[in-house]
């Protein structure tokens, strides 16, 4: 990615986080999805897995193969995930009311993380998970950024590392952090529907390089 582009995706970046409401888009959740992705070569696969609340149980799961995404750039995540997310997400058949999202939410210099911005293209509930403090630092469990509390870090499992949260677009602080903690599923630390769509994708994409 050239800086010419960065500059433009910066620009763009500005101009969407202003959009990023950090309010509760629903009313009662019935659906939670998971949504991540899995590189193989010139290859990204996205996964998608709805799940019944509080039960966990999958409803559905999708798949979507795209070839030649952009490069990883730090702080442009969604310019790399998104396409294929957003074709695996058009194939469902079930509209989640809240998506997990692997990456960032507003926990992103510019407040417009990979969740943000999936939340903003698909006018959805999203909340960011990642497995890394990637910006900011944590204090007392929140998550410091711009002096602000833009997320939090969570204990989810005995001898592991936590797991950090922030919202993406339409659900606030709290709800996040309730929704988190709702569909963790001992013995994963992940959220259920998130670890759920990382296992498919790297099964589907192992699958396809045996091929």
């Amino acid at each position: 990615m050239s800086t010419i582009d960065t500059f433009e995706l910066k620009k763009e970046q500005y101009k969407l986080a202003s959009k990023v409401q950090l309010r509760d888009g629903f009313d009662k959740i019935k659906t939670v999805a998971g949504i991540s992705t899995v590189f193989s070569g010139d290859n990204i696969l996205a996964c998608v897995v709805v799940c019944e609340l509080p039960s966990l149980k999958v409803l559905e799961k999708q798949t979507y193969l795209l070839s030649n995404p952009l490069p990883y750039q730090l702080g442009y995540l969604a310019y790399r995930d998104m396409p294929a997310m957003i074709e695996a997400y058009n194939l469902l058949e079930e509209e989640p009311d809240v998506i997990f999202v692997e990456g960032s939410g507003i926990n992103h210099p510019r407040r417009i993380g990979l969740a943000s911005h999936l939340g903003l293209a698909l006018n959805k509930s999203t909340i960011g998970v990642t497995q890394k403090l990637t910006f900011g630092q944590v204090n007392e469990g929140k998550i410091i950024f711009n002096n602000e509390v833009s997320g939090f870090e969570i204990k989810t499992r005995e001898h592991a590392n936590p797991i950090y949260i922030s919202p993406g677009h339409l659900v606030t602080l709290g709800s996040s952090l309730d929704l988190i903690k709702r569909t963790i599923q001992y013995p994963h630390k992940m959220p259920e529907p998130l670890h759920l769509a990382h296992k498919i994708a790297k099964k589907k994409i192992k699958e396809k390089n045996s091929l």
